[in-house]
């Protein structure tokens, strides 16, 4: 895992959205920063992508990996999105998990 820049280290940690589990909302837990998008091979360091997990919950992540995608593509803007859509078409992806997990 890439070590955070200093100032957005401090940005996540003072920031209450990166105190609970995304996933959960489990607060009373370990939280790790997960790294949920890699770009030209390397994690992308940029908030939105970064997801606050359960520990237990990080070291399965396989098992969250559509739900955590869904959380991420939903915290950032379209212009983000078309940004970074080069080996996938992220707008239409998010739309898809939006029909799926948006009840």
């Amino acid at each position: 895992m890439n070590n955070l820049p200093a100032k957005l280290r401090r940005e996540l940690s003072e920031d209450p959205y990166y105190q609970k589990c995304c996933i959960t909302g489990l607060t009373n837990v370990k939280i790790d920063w997960h790294h949920n998008f890699i770009y030209q091979g390397r994690q992308l360091q940029e908030k939105w992508c970064i997801l606050p997990l359960a520990e237990y919950i990080h070291k399965e992540i396989d098992k969250y990996k559509e739900k955590c995608d869904w959380i991420m593509l939903n915290r950032t803007d379209e212009g983000t999105l078309k940004k970074y859509s080069r080996g996938r078409d992220l707008l239409t992806y998010r739309k898809c998990l939006n029909g799926k997990y948006d009840n």
